[in-house]
């Protein structure tokens, strides 16, 4: 069997909310009806995809980075651990993995960083429906606790919404301090 992993990740942009990374391991012959980057994909769609990766995977696993992971190691260090993490969490260990984009994690196995890879490459376009699935659901976990922020809505991104919120209410807990709109208002904060 060619156990081949395809890793992408989700939410390196948002302004509050961990990072998500997804890894799967696709049966070679295996074709799945409408697999694409899941920026393409309306959620619905996606969701519907997720369980039938989930089903049909030989061996799927998402991980994340925290937001305060995120803050002490800077988003990019800490995509790479979410897909480190989702690697590792793989029932069956990989003899190579393929990643989406330019950087990659270092893992046991060989790495090759594909760029636009979830436009092309079948276990990057899975992995990268998993991981949005996956943090979508947590962005909505955290508006149940944050609901003045709208996160259900905007998943953390900086819609004017939400920048409008972070105005409003101020920074919360999931908030990445680090980002340039959160860090300047903490700023105005700490003046105050």
């Amino acid at each position: 069997m060619n156990l081949v992993c395809g890793i992408d990740e989700a939410g390196r942009g948002p302004l509050a909310g961990p990072v998500y990374a997804a890894a799967v391991i696709l049966d070679a012959g295996l074709r799945l009806d409408g697999l694409a980057d899941s920026k393409r994909l309306g959620p619905q769609r996606r969701a519907e995809l997720s369980d039938e990766i989930k089903a049909c995977a030989v061996a799927w696993a998402v991980g994340n980075a925290t937001v305060e992971e995120i803050d002490e190691i800077n988003i990019l260090q800490a995509s790479l651990l979410a897909m480190t993490r989702a690697v590792n969490g793989l029932a069956i260990a990989p003899r190579e993995a393929l990643v989406d984009g330019t950087h990659r994690p270092r893992l046991p196995m060989p790495v090759h960083a594909i760029v636009r890879g979830d436009q092309t490459v079948a276990a990057i376009q899975a992995a990268s429906i998993l991981a949005k699935v996956a943090r979508d659901a947590e962005m909505v976990s955290l508006h149940r606790l944050h609901p003045q922020y709208g996160f259900d809505r905007h998943k953390g991104y900086p819609t004017l919404a939400h920048l409008a919120a972070l105005r409003k209410y101020g920074v919360s807990c999931v908030h990445r301090r680090t980002f340039a709109p959160v860090r300047a208002l903490l700023e105005v904060e700490s003046q105050a």
